[in-house]
């Protein structure tokens, strides 16, 4: 085989201290890592990136370490004789506990049950139950030596082997219940001539095999069933650390401290390859049942490896045959009339299977022609065409690749990288040597593909001339409609749908004329290119159905892309059956699934792509479900018909939507009033109300705005139609919902300036009702002072706020408004005087007094302003907030007197 032919990759290739332990995560692109120096790494090999990592207890070597997938945990064995279990997802120590008397060497954990093995240098195994608080449930007991591995029987959960330095690998039976677990060692097997230091089993049913690796040197694959070795490998130049079946394909990987990793042949136990990655001594090797990846602990560091590609080999015809190939053997599965019609979305389809054959190399492709009457197995170097009946060969030969045509019996090879051969009837009819590249692959279809290192050229079946030449893309799948009319290009990054002018190009081919060098340039026209990495794809009619690397099923039709489901894990596309309405994926494990899309769907699309809107609309749409009429209404929509959109949309919110985009006012009031969701009614009504308004419909704009309780809206629209009695509805539906700011606004305009002043006060804008009461109805200033001091509480801020009643001369544009007000009610003040009550008699005496008494300095002002015998005296402050702080001297304010500096200027600041 060789390394080319195993294409093994690597995905992972990190340095670090020594690394002793490895394992995989069975779903995440995670390879876990134990090391010497007591830590233990968490690497996700997709990103190159250490995702976590843990410092086990005081750094002691850390020898084993594995995955509990199930529980979110790992479980790592130290050389202070404890285990630790960890949950991966948040770090936290979830058990410590002492499990040996000596280093522990191995752990292993149980795939349905709660157990977990662990082996030390003290010579026992023991297990342990979560279940029940990490609970020693046995011990099992028999080695002599120490005990360096262990593994769990895939195919028997209830036996384990393990491996010893007394030179034995042993088989263990236990039970385990509730009530009681017991144990027995099944035998033993000798043949080692030093230490044993791994085992492991072939993890698939068609062989009973357990290897193991040794001191000797050596590596012997046992039969379980005959106790017997069945082969020895023997290439290794020092100990042998790491044994095991690879899962994905029928090879044995074995691990030394010789510093290389062996990969072999199962059938043939040929040595393959020796991988070399310059990391010093193999300590640890890594895989999991369905994954192609392989990871390696080493000395100074880990690799892991991708062996194999990542697709599974498989086809399907159209009829639901469908052929997959299990390492060298291919088994059949028949979809047709096995599949319950009340199935689900995504769930697992579980079929019969079929044992067609097996082939000499683990084939790499496996294909049906376009009748499904034969099929194709490529391996490495040659081809076989069986019938897919009883599976007999009908043609075989050398290739690196190989297509079908359009014919039952016409296919093509690539014998060399100058070399495509065609053959029709399963007889060899012409061969292209003049490609001037190397061939890379080949394509088939209506046109025979032909790849280079950067270019793609189509040639004609029939006259082998070039017919068109595309540089600069270099597509990893190309894929046909049925009709030949619609291609696919995909790339690693993006594909392209082009269309094919047949009748052009056999309009040239048939008239004799000189094809240019690049072709005829107008056979393919580019409808779209898609920015999507798909992973696999196939036309059905003009619908495109593919599964991107983002684990999404979707399907491109007409410039639109619908995604049809959600992947929880790699998938990939088997096909569409039509009698279904089914589209079918399967895994690496051979697990299918399926999702629903209807043939009727498909159809009525298509017949729009190609202009045939009358046949999608009477002979297609009465077949659609009426679940699918929302598919079919926005396919529509895309295409430009949103009038027939609308008639077919069965959905509120696509309805609503719809009929605005085509300014139906009355449908689009009908499905406001019909939505029960509040916010979601408003939503649709301040739409309506913007609709309405482009139609110059204000009373329904103004019902519709109310509803949606858009009253910046409403505040326009009255305030446009200078309609007052609007405008007092807007007010009060502005204060009925706490807009103040759009209820000062309206007030305004009705010129309520009460309300105005009323709205600022109640929302604490006292400075600004203040200011705006100056300008508009400066009758209110005082009242608002005392309201705003009265806010401001007893604080210093408070008491150097100046009323224009109480201080006139500080604002000279509207004191004297307050000074008139003022002797108008000293005037009439002596006819209450007069009435016999004994105690406002004395008080007008005590309100003069202040008038002769002097004044600690002379008033600056030269003209001072006239007192009114009822008017109380100034407050005496102590000390003035916006004096400076040096000046210590008490204030005395009169109402004659002029307002300190710092007042006067700190007022003016406020209300200018």
């Amino acid at each position: 085989m060789g390394m080319k032919h195993l294409d093994i990759k690597k995905k992972l290739h990190v340095k670090s201290e020594r690394v002793k332990c490895v394992d995989l995560h069975p779903r995440e692109p995670w390879v876990i890592c134990s090391l010497f120096t007591g830590q233990v790494n968490l690497w996700n090999f997709e990103t190159n990136s250490m995702t976590k990592s843990f410092t086990i207890g005081n750094n002691p070597p850390v020898r084993c370490v594995k995955f509990i997938p199930r529980m979110n945990w790992f479980i790592s064995g130290a050389d202070d004789l404890m285990m630790r279990v960890y949950n991966y997802s948040t770090m936290e120590k979830v058990k410590e506990f002492e499990a040996h008397q000596d280093f522990i060497r191995a752990v292993a954990v149980h795939d349905t049950l709660p157990l977990v093995l662990t082996s030390s240098d003290d010579m026992t195994v023991k297990m342990w139950d979560w279940e029940r608080n990490w609970q020693n449930v046995l011990m099992f007991e028999g080695h002599v030596h120490f005990v360096m591995g262990l593994c769990f029987n895939p195919k028997d959960p209830s036996t384990f082997a393990t491996a010893s330095l007394d030179r034995t690998v042993k088989v263990w039976a236990f039970t385990h219940t509730a009530q009681r677990s017991t144990y027995q060692c099944n035998f033993t097997l000798v043949g080692h001539q030093q230490g044993v230091n791994c085992v492991a089993y072939y993890p698939h049913g068609d062989k009973p095999y357990l290897i193991s690796g040794s001191d000797d040197k050596t590596v012997k694959i046992w039969d379980c069933q005959t106790k017997a070795c069945v082969q020895t490998l023997t290439h290794h130049s020092h100990n042998v650390s790491s044994v095991l079946f690879f899962p994905d394909r029928p090879l044995i990987i074995t691990g030394s401290e010789d510093e290389t990793i062996l990969v072999w042949n199962l059938q043939t136990y040929r040595l393959e390859a020796s991988l070399d990655y310059s990391m010093q001594r193999v300590w640890s090797l890594a895989a999991r049942p369905g994954s192609n990846k392989l990871a390696i602990g080493c000395d100074k560091g880990t690799v892991v490896l991708r062996i194999g590609k990542e697709e599974p080999v498989f086809s399907m015809d159209n009829n639901g045959k469908v052929l997959f190939a299990a390492n060298n053997d291919v088994v059949q599965m028949n979809l047709r009339g096995n599949v319950p019609s009340d199935i689900g979305d995504g769930e697992n389809i579980t079929l019969p299977q079929k044992d067609m054959g097996t082939s000499e190399a683990p084939p790499k492709r496996v294909e049906h022609n376009v009748t499904g009457q034969y099929a194709v197995v490529l391996s490495d170097e040659e081809y076989t065409i069986n019938t897919t009946l009883a599976w007999r060969p009908q043609c075989c030969g050398k290739a690196t690749d190989f297509v079908w045509g359009t014919e039952s019996k016409t296919f093509a090879v690539v014998e060399n990288s100058s070399t495509v051969k065609v053959f029709k009837g399963f007889k060899e009819s012409s061969s292209i040597t003049d490609t001037g590249f190397a061939v890379e692959r080949i394509f088939g279809g209506p046109l025979l593909g032909v790849r280079g290192q950067n270019q793609i050229v189509f040639y004609c079946w029939q006259t082998e001339v070039q017919v068109r030449q595309i540089d600069q893309i270099s597509p990893r799948s190309i894929t046909w409609n049925d009709t030949g009319e619609m291609c696919c290009l995909i790339t690693d990054s993006s594909f392209y749908i082009l269309k094919y002018n047949k009748a052009l190009v056999e309009e040239v081919l048939n008239s004799g004329a000189e094809v240019p060098e690049d072709g005829i340039e107008d056979a393919f026209t580019l409808i779209e290119e898609v920015d999507e990495k798909v992973r696999m794809g196939s036309w059905v009619g003009d619908c495109f159905i593919y599964v991107c690397k983002a684990q999404r099923l979707n399907y491109y039709m007409g410039g639109e892309q619908t995604n049809l489901a959600v992947l929880e894990r790699p998938m990939y596309l088997l096909g569409y059956l039509p009698k279904d309405n089914r589209v079918y994926l399967i895994d690496r494990n051979r697990v299918i699934v399926s999702y629903q899309l209807y043939q009727s769907v498909i159809d009525f699309q298509t017949c729009v792509c190609r202009g045939e809107l009358q046949t999608a609309l009477n002979n297609h749409l009465p077949k659609v479900p009426e679940s699918q009429k929302p598919a079919i209404a926005s396919f529509l929509e895309a295409q430009g018909f949103k009038e027939l959109a609308l008639q077919v949309s069965k959905d509120d919110e696509q309805v609503f939507k719809l009929a605005v985009s085509v300014h139906r006012l009355d449908i689009a009031t009908q499905q406001a009033e019909k939505e029960e969701a509040e916010a979601v009614a408003k939503q649709k009504w301040k739409t309506v109300g913007d609709l309405a308004l482009q139609h110059g419909d204000f009373t329904l704009a103004a019902k519709a705005l109310e509803k949606g309780e858009d009253f910046n809206g409403l505040l326009l629209l009255h305030s446009s139609l200078e309609d007052k009695a609007g405008l007092q509805r807007v007010l009060e539906l502005c204060e009925e919902h706490g807009k103040q700011n759009v209820a000062f606004t309206a007030a305004y305009l009705l010129k309520n300036v009460a309300k105005c002043i009323d709205i600022l006060c109640d929302t604490g804008r006292f400075p600004e009702a203040a200011l705006f009461a100056r300008s508009h109805q400066p009758e209110a200033v005082p009242e608002i002072v005392l309201r705003w001091r009265k806010a401001l509480g007893a604080s210093k801020f408070a008491s150097a706020i100046a009323c224009p009643k109480e201080y006139p001369n500080m604002f000279p544009d509207i004191g004297a408004m307050f000074e008139d007000k003022a002797e108008e009610e000293a005037a009439a003040e002596p006819e209450p005087a007069q009435e016999p009550e004994p105690e406002p008699e004395p008080e007008p005496a005590p309100a003069k007094e202040p008038e002769p008494e002097p004044e600690p300095e002379p008033e600056p002002e030269p003209t001072p302003a006239p007192t009114s015998p009822a008017k109380p005296a100034a407050p005496t402050v102590e000390k003035d907030p916006f004096d400076s702080d040096d000046d210590d001297t008490p204030v005395s304010h009169s109402p004659t007197a002029a307002a300190p500096a710092g007042i006067t200027d700190d007022l003016d600041e406020l209300f200018d």
